[in-house]
């Protein structure tokens, strides 16, 4: 991002390459609307092309770009009557489906394993907003406690609480099924 600050455009190409999949899955797993994720994820690559010369880096810089991911988020939340309903139809190849499926040989297993990661991003959409972010944050974007809570504006316990009562309402409720 510093080179991409100072002029490289060819930076950004290696910023954008390295962070679009995880960039995108977040805010489709936030909104659950394809659509509303496409926008949202062309504004969030347009507000750091706009803010690239006053980049300074307090932070790594995904925690950066989640900020302003999580930013544009609460922007789109604040304009609709009511929240957006949550849904994973959209995208029914969804890599996370298919890469744990991938690893088991069987038919029968893939279609156990298939149902199973079905039911976990079922899950992941029903928790509350806050807790849901944390998640995806950390499993999406690869981000520490310490930058979840820079993200999101909050502090370091509250990330872990959010992060550790969704954990745990998926694991429980999981367990159920």
């Amino acid at each position: 991002m510093l080179a991409y600050r100072d002029g490289d455009v060819q930076a950004f190409d290696t910023l954008y390459a390295r962070h679009r999949g995880a960039l995108y899955r977040y805010l489709l797993r936030q909104c659950g609307i394809a659509a509303v994720a496409e926008e949202l994820f062309q504004d969030v690559w347009m507000n750091l092309i706009r803010a690239r010369e006053r980049y300074e880096p307090r932070a790594k810089f995904t925690t950066y770009l989640f900020r302003l991911a999580h930013n544009r988020l609460i922007d789109h939340y604040r304009r609709q009557a009511a929240g957006v309903p949550l849904s994973y139809d959209d995208d029914p190849d969804d890599p996370l489906i298919d890469s744990l499926v991938a690893t088991t040989p069987g038919p029968a297993e893939q279609a156990a394993l298939r149902a199973d990661a079905e039911r976990l991003l079922t899950l992941i959409g029903e928790l509350p907003e806050a807790q849901r972010e944390a998640l995806l944050l950390r499993e999406e974007g690869g981000l520490s406690l310490v930058e979840i809570a820079e993200a999101t504006a909050v502090n370091v316990e509250t990330a872990k609480s959010r992060l550790r009562y969704a954990v745990a309402k998926l694991k429980r409720d999981m367990e159920v099924d």
